[in-house]
């Protein structure tokens, strides 16, 4: 199979896969993240084979919702590849990237190496934040019956990568404990600058919806 084709078919897959996908992780998610990773990498040079399986692959197996997601993420992801043809060398290369891409609270040093996986991992993190992120935290939050907001209860901050996956508050605690920190750990110099706007536009809802919370607006 030529590298297109075997695109397509991994396309073809997880269209199906995370059709009816609700907490904003849906087929959808994927796409951008796609779209997003081949816009860095065409300023980033990385290999865009590796760039565009690594962005498709990058929630084969999230932790949020798989147990033993590491476990599950190398077996679902050799699976998939050798069965369409990919060579060893490439589903290493993709499996590093499927491995370390997820925040998990940050806790930790970025385990993420190459340049293939740091455009994959800045491509995931845009799509958590500007008016996308908003939504997409919001339909997970009401996913799991968190709160909107609850003013008593301040943002957390997590000890482990463990308690940052267990640990539920409410929605607007979400902003302060990953998403208006991603804008700094971009990886890339075209990421960071995709971010800015985006981390912008977090800020200016948050400012409205206190406005609105507390009768100001």
């Amino acid at each position: 199979m030529t590298n297109q084709a075997i695109i397509d078919a991994v396309v073809a897959h997880f269209k199906k896969e995370f059709a009816h996908e609700s907490t904003g992780h849906d087929w959808y998610h994927i796409e951008r993240v796609w779209k997003n990773a081949k816009t860095i990498n065409a300023q980033e040079g990385g290999d865009s084979f590796v760039v565009e399986l690594g962005a498709l692959l990058h929630d084969i197996a999230d932790h949020k919702f798989v147990e033993d997601a590491e476990n599950e993420s190398r077996k679902r992801t050799v699976a998939l590849l050798s069965g369409l043809g990919v060579s060893e060398e490439i589903i290493a290369k993709v499996l590093h990237i499927v491995l370390n891409c997820s925040f998990k609270g940050g806790i930790g040093e970025n385990k993420m190496k190459s340049i293939e996986g740091l455009i994959v991992q800045d491509a995931d993190r845009l799509d958590a934040i500007g008016a996308i992120g908003v939504a997409r935290t919001f339909a997970f939050g009401g996913k799991f019956g968190n709160l909107l907001y609850d003013p008593d209860v301040a943002p957390s901050k997590f000890e482990s990568a463990e308690e940052y996956r267990k640990k539920r508050t409410h929605t607007i605690n979400h902003f302060y404990e990953k998403l208006l920190l991603l804008k700094d750990g971009m990886n890339t110099k075209t990421g960071q600058e995709m971010a800015q706007g985006r981390h912008d536009y977090m800020e200016a809802f948050l400012t409205q919806f206190y406005g609105e919370w507390n009768g100001e607006r």
